[in-house]
This record gives structure tokens, sequence and C-alpha cells, in this order.
């Protein structure tokens, strides 16, 4: 970019030398014999020029202050700015230090093998971008080994579902059989009870031995 007009490296402060040298003459003695009116008029001028000069000498003064101001405020902010980065650094650095440090809850779970994921996760979770990216490959093994765990945790409430089922109605069959076996038993009471009294009730059927001889013929 093409510098502008009050570019301080362009805006010098005037040299008056050439001024007062020329006014030191107007006062010297090669000037005695001179017109009074013409060295007053050749004085006015240099006085307007010196005039001029102090005019753009406070210009350049101020341009340069300027300047020197605007430095000072881009250093302040590049400084500030670089504070920034300095400090957001140095909190980077200590999220990483515990980062590094946290030990998670997966480290101490037994998940699959690297050869058992391989044969049991889907194809999707072991494309060959996966396996070459360290932290990716841990992250679909663990959702992995958690699907694998959802699954076995489903399968086993199932089992403890027809497990309770089983119990339930072998349990029933339990009951019913005690009941049967309690009711045989009064049935074998009953029965016996009433035998015991038919008995005796009724003479008891002799046998061959205990039969009555016949009448001998007179």
């Amino acid at each position: 970019m093409a510098p502008t007009h009050d570019d301080p490296r362009h805006v010098l402060p005037p040299s008056p030398d050439s001024e007062l040298d020329a006014l030191r003459d107007l006062v010297s003695s090669l000037y005695l014999n001179h017109n009074p009116a013409l060295v007053q008029i050749r004085a006015g001028a240099l006085f307007a020029r010196l005039k001029a000069l102090n005019r753009a000498a406070n210009h350049a003064t101020r341009v340069h202050k300027q300047a020197t101001a605007d430095a000072r405020h881009e250093m302040d902010q590049t400084y500030l700015g670089l504070q920034n980065l300095l400090y957001e650094k140095r909190h980077l650095e200590r999220e990483i230090d515990k980062c590094r440090q946290f030990a998670s809850v997966y480290q101490d779970i037994p998940v699959h093998s690297l050869e058992e994921f391989m044969l049991l996760a889907p194809e999707e979770a072991r494309t060959e971008e996966v396996l070459t990216d360290e932290h990716q490959l841990m992250l679909n093994r663990l959702s992995f080994e958690l699907s694998e765990r959802q699954r076995l945790d489903l399968r086993r409430k199932e089992l403890v579902k027809e497990k309770e089922a089983l119990l339930k109605e072998s349990k029933a069959k339990l009951a019913t059989m005690e009941s049967v076996k309690s009711h045989i038993d009064t049935l074998m009471k009953t029965a016996t009870e009433v035998q015991k009294k038919v008995h005796d009730l009724v003479d008891p059927i002799p046998t061959a031995s205990e039969s009555p001889s016949p009448p001998v013929p007179s």
C-alpha cells in the first residue's frame, strides 16, 4: 500500500537553518549599504517563512506523536494477545496433563480382545480406516463391548424370567402333588376305618379247618 500524505516516514520536521542564516546575513555588515526598505521586505519574507516552517514542524510533531501512540497501542494489543495465547497454552497443557493422568473406568473393564473384536464386531466398526486410528478403534471396541453386554444382559433377564416361570410351575405342581397325596392318605385312612367297622359287624367266614364235622349216622 502506498504511503499516505501523513505517513510519519515522509513527514519530517523542516529545517530553518537556511532562513536563520539569511537573517544573520541581513544584520551583518554585508547589508549596511543596502536599501533599508528592501532589507525590511527581505526580513519580513524570512520571518514569514520561519512561521510557515514552525507550523510545518508542529504538524510533523503531531504526526509523529500520533504514529508513536498508534504503534504503542498496536504493540500493547500484540503483547496482550501474546499473553492471552500463553495463558491459553498453559491452560491447555494443564488440561492435557489431567487427561493423561485420568484413570478411565474402561481401563479396568475386561473387554473382548482385538482378535475377538475382529471376528465378532460388525464390519463397519472394523474398517481399514478405523484400524489405523487408535482412538477411533478403542471407541468402537468400547461401543461393541457395550452392545454385547446389553445383549447378554437382556438374554440374562429373559432366562431369569424363564427360571421364575419354571419355579412357579414347579411349585404349583408340587402343591398339586402334595394335595393329591394328602387326599390319597385321607382316602386310605377312611378305607381302613370302613374296613375295620365292616369286619366288626360281619362274622368272619370260617376256613376249611374251622368248618364243623358232619353228624355221624346211628
